[in-house]
């Protein structure tokens, strides 16, 4: 994935808020500095990243149409297959497997008729994997290239001689490389939501997604392990000497933490209680000391391409 060449005059530009900072060439490379966050410069950082990848149709294009296919055309097929084309083989399949669900997510599961039940069961339980997969592959893609890639294009060197901290621009590094990723959850969600409300809700007795274990999964449980999964993707992104060495680390890494947060994300779906809210905060505590480890990987000598 390539982006455009980065200027980052912004972050470097002085400012009355840091006419009283001492520039950042001063201090020794590689240190770690122990100032307060600036964080309208951690903004500066993850604006200039996002305004990249906005320019950037490599970048946005197939990101679309990856959300597309996973939150809408797939889901419409198969949900319009079975509550409106009322096709009793594929049907029967599928009941046939749901045969397999927890006795707890079966007692969940609505409608009169068996298409009805069917249907609620694909919405509910077993398109899943699309919330935890596509964020994931899509903010790991951003962030494997986001500090490599400032030192291939040589703009590595205007961060690390800029007022902002290695603290800041892990930060906001950090941020752009999250937004994508959950933007296009946060889209394709209610894009999501609007279908199946539209081709299963009338099978139930009305609109009734997004269930409490959905909220939960999308505003609670995804967000730290997108966390998790950046903190070492970042981390590898400010250590290897090539955009492509850094893609295929991070796929290394991050395709069992997909892993976990699918078996995660699909047992708070078919649980209930307390256990979706122990889960998600084991995940911002892990995602926590994570992150605070992560950022020491990002240093001037290496924005430099020193060490």
């Amino acid at each position: 994935m390539s982006h455009p060449t980065s200027t980052h005059a912004e972050v470097g530009r002085p400012t009355d808020h840091d006419a009283d900072v001492e520039p950042a060439s001063a201090e020794p490379v590689g240190s770690i500095e122990r100032r307060g966050t600036n964080w309208a410069r951690v903004a500066t950082v993850a604006r200039t990243d996002l305004k990249q990848l906005a320019q950037a149709r490599d970048f946005w294009l197939p990101m679309t149409i990856l959300g597309s296919f996973f939150f809408v055309v797939i889901p419409a097929i198969l949900l319009l297959t079975v509550t409106r084309l009322g096709d009793v083989d594929a049907v029967g399949k599928i009941a046939e497997t749901l045969e397999v669900l927890p006795e707890q997510a079966k007692s969940q599961i609505r409608g009169a008729s068996p298409e009805g039940q069917t249907g609620y069961a694909l919405a509910v339980f077993l398109f899943a994997p699309v919330a935890v997969i596509v964020p994931l592959t899509i903010s790991t893609a951003v962030g494997a290239s986001t500090i490599v890639g400032e030192r291939e294009r040589g703009t590595g060197e205007f961060l690390a001689h800029s007022p902002a901290t290695a603290r800041e621009i892990y930060i906001g590094k950090l941020i752009a490389s999250l937004v994508p990723g959950y933007l296009t959850v946060v889209v394709g969600f209610t894009l999501y939501s609007v279908l199946v409300n539209l081709t299963v809700g009338p099978s139930v007795g009305g609109w009734f997604f997004p269930t409490p274990q959905w909220w939960i999964m999308i505003l609670w449980v995804l967000p730290p392990f997108l966390a998790i999964c950046l903190s070492f993707v970042l981390r590898l992104s400010a250590r290897v000497n090539s955009t492509a060495a850094a893609q295929q680390a991070s796929g290394l890494i991050s395709l069992p933490l997909i892993m976990i947060a699918y078996s995660q994300a699909t047992g708070i779906l078919f649980g209930s209680g307390a256990m979706p809210l122990v889960v998600g905060a084991l995940a911002w505590l892990l995602a926590g000391l994570s992150l605070s480890r992560g950022v020491r990987s990002v240093t001037r000598s290496r924005l430099l391409g020193v060490t």
